[in-house]
């Protein structure tokens, strides 16, 4: 936040103890060359690796773009945060004491920083109470299922910290909030407890389950997931997203498995708890698991930062669920595989077995022979296209060659398209040498085709996002520092359907916008300011960037560093404060263009998929309806066949009269946004 004054005593110990490497790799894959580190470049539209990272040096430079600086510099410019954001922000993240330059910002940091350090001390009493549990009388059952279903031994379960929740409504809380002093209020908000559905008290979340500990890179416990030892509930039920536990963020185990990462130069990332701890358990340490949710590409990010070949094998079930799911996961790194920068390859274990199953009855040198076996991500995929297809059928053969020209038009080495070619076409041909250069020579021609189209869809829709950001952020600057036209923003927004901005970030900033203008004027006045009912004069006495700063420091502070431009505009943002109206005109009317460009693609869709009726189709359809043609003989036959044409095709003159209508609104907005309209139009 740029009006957070930092001291320089704790800026000295950010810039001491930030790493350039350990910062730079949670965004960038990052490959290790000679003393250094190179990777994609994520200033510039980079194809191949041009960012050079020194750790001897802590610095980063592109040689294509010039772009380089220290670990603050590369995270201001990544997340476009100002210097005091980012340095909060590593403070927070390396628990170094925050000093800043007045009182009352001080006091609000301790209370934030207060307030995480007690759940984590909640989460880790918990953590060892439940452990006491497993061991107790009433963890009885638990073990039997852990040691004899499972097969998991004392040592494992003591390494992942494993326990037991009773099968009681308040047993956590009890215990807690008498031995520790702990409320409920903030259990809730550790994920361990829930409000009861009248409003009295509170319940624990976790009961009659086994209780497996999250913790994140540092080892903190974070949330916990619950395997149910009875019918009651799902199966697994996992903590809540809290201040602490974003499941998109962390990973289960790699706090555990991140040295024998590095030491095997491989990670394998499985689905489930028990298929890391069953791995664990025979030797196979560089196991990790994500949590619930589809893997996303920063966790796969953050795994990679510990190898430095970059090498991750997907070992998912081979039922239809687990395909599904390493697909999803491959779909979200496939740009860095594509481009070199990570060697991604699939295990699919025989028998459709998870790996927990499949060690119930193989050893463990059976699943690394497998492990070191794993195809590559493309050749996986490439067998699960013609898996269960019989190519002697046309339509099957078809869909197989529409399911491989999109995969193959991935690749953008020619070299490696080439060989990919090849062996696709031989395999399809069964062996047959000339249909083999037939079929590759026609899977090429089909392949560059859809290369081309995808090239210039990916370039519109970059142009789109771009204008989008552009204007959804310069509407919202408007309102924050043109408070006397902040009304007629609202009533203009309303009435084109743009008060819902479409990006996150500005939707979010708008909600909270929203939500301290609806505490100072009630909910009925900001809606008759909306339609124009109120003339909304006390929003212009709201000093909302000074409330908005207030309110996310201690709510969003990563928002709030996110929109820092908004809160502070550079001197080139501020020029177009002059005319406020004319800018808003212009924005409102491009947001509305492009809504209006997308319902004229939707159209013509529609009016391509109609089966037009020809004027000679009407004459036979008329002739063959003896009806139609007493109706025709006392009128005039030409008015009959126009009638009857407009009938039998009246879908698609509808779909076209909307299209041109569409067309003419766009024209309309045009003029609009060129300044065809006065000041006095809004």
């Amino acid at each position: 936040m740029a009006s957070l004054r930092i001291h320089s005593h704790t800026i000295d110990a950010v810039k001491e103890r930030a790493d350039i490497v350990d910062i730079v790799s949670e965004h960038v894959v990052l490959k290790k060359r000679g003393q250094e580190f190179i990777g994609i470049c994520p200033f510039h539209d980079d194809s191949r690796p041009s960012m050079t990272v020194s750790p001897a040096k802590q610095f980063y430079y592109c040689f294509s773009c010039g772009a380089g600086g220290n670990a603050i510099k590369f995270l201001m410019e990544f997340q476009h945060q100002s210097f005091a954001d980012v340095v909060l922000q590593l403070a927070r993240r390396y628990q170094l004491t925050v000093e800043t330059i007045g009182g009352f910002q001080q006091k609000q940091l301790r209370q934030q920083l207060s307030h995480r350090e007690q759940l984590y001390r909640a989460l880790a009493l918990s953590a060892s109470w439940f452990r006491n549990q497993l061991c107790s009388s009433e963890g009885e059952m638990a073990r039997t299922y852990l040691k004899e279903k499972r097969g998991l031994g004392e040592t494992t379960l003591k390494v992942f910290g494993i326990g037991y929740a009773p099968d009681c409504w308040d047993a956590l809380l009890s215990y807690l909030g008498r031995v520790e002093q702990i409320p409920p209020s903030l259990l809730e908000k550790a994920g361990l407890a829930a409000p009861r559905k009248g409003g009295k008290g509170f319940y624990d979340r976790f009961r009659h389950r086994v209780m497996i500990p999250i913790s994140d890179r540092q080892g903190r416990i974070v949330g916990f997931g619950g395997r149910s030892l009875n019918q009651a509930g799902p199966k697994y039920l996992n903590s809540p997203e809290t201040e602490v536990f974003e499941k998109s963020k962390h990973i289960f185990g790699l706090n555990l498995a991140a040295n024998a990462i590095r030491h095997e130069d491989q990670a394998v990332i499985v689905e489930g708890y028990f298929d890391v701890m069953a791995l664990h358990a025979v030797g196979i340490t560089n196991a990790v698991a994500s949590l619930g949710t589809a893997l996303s590409a920063s966790q796969i990010t953050q795994i990679c930062r510990c190898s430095d070949s970059k090498r991750v094998v997907l070992s998912f079930d081979t039922d239809r669920a687990g395909i599904k799911a390493a697909n999803r996961a491959i779909s979200e790194v496939e740009q860095l595989a594509l481009q070199g920068q990570l060697e991604l390859r699939v295990l699919q274990l025989p028998l459709g077995k998870d790996p927990d199953e499949f060690l119930k009855t193989n050893s463990s040198g059976s699943y690394r022979v497998l492990l070191n076996q794993a195809p590559l991500w493309l050749d996986w995929q490439i067998t699960q296209v013609l898996r269960d297809r019989d190519l002697s059928q046309a339509d099957q053969f078809q869909q197989a060659i529409s399911a491989l020209v999109l995969l193959l038009g991935k690749l953008t080495q020619p070299t490696v398209r080439t060989h990919y070619l090849k062996q696709v076409a031989e395999h399809l041909s069964g062996g047959q040498g000339r249909l083999a250069l037939q079929l590759e020579e026609d899977l090429r021609r089909q392949v560059k085709g859809k290369r081309l189209l995808s090239y210039s869809r990916r370039h519109e829709n970059l142009v789109e996002i771009s204008q989008r950001e552009r204007c959804e952020a310069e509407i919202l600057r408007l309102y924050l520092h043109c408070p006397v036209h902040r009304a007629a923003i609202r009533r203009e927004l309303r009435q084109r359907g743009l008060d819902e901005f479409d990006l996150g970030h500005h939707r979010l900033f708008w909600e909270a916008i929203t939500e301290l203008e609806r505490i100072r004027l009630g909910t009925n006045r900001l809606e008759a300011i909306n339609c124009g009912n109120d003339s909304g004069i006390e929003l212009a006495e709201l000093d909302m960037p000074q409330l908005l700063s207030s309110q996310l420091l201690l709510e969003d502070d990563s928002l709030l560093a996110r929109l820092a431009l908004l809160l502070e505009p550079e001197e080139v943002h501020r020029a177009s404060l002059d005319q406020p109206l004319h800018q808003l005109r212009g924005a409102v009317a491009l947001l509305e263009r492009q809504k209006s460009l997308k319902r004229c693609q939707h159209l013509l869709e529609a009016w391509s998929e109609q089966h037009l009726q020809t004027l000679e189709q009407c004459i036979t359809v008329l002739l063959e309806t003896p009806t139609l043609i007493d109706e025709a003989s006392n009128t005039n036959m030409e008015v009959c066949i126009q009638s009857l044409f407009e009938e039998l095709n009246s879908n698609a003159i509808k779909f076209q009269r909307l299209y041109y209508s569409e067309r003419e609104h766009i024209i309309h907005l045009d003029r609009q946004r060129c300044g065809g309209y006065t000041a006095n139009d809004i």
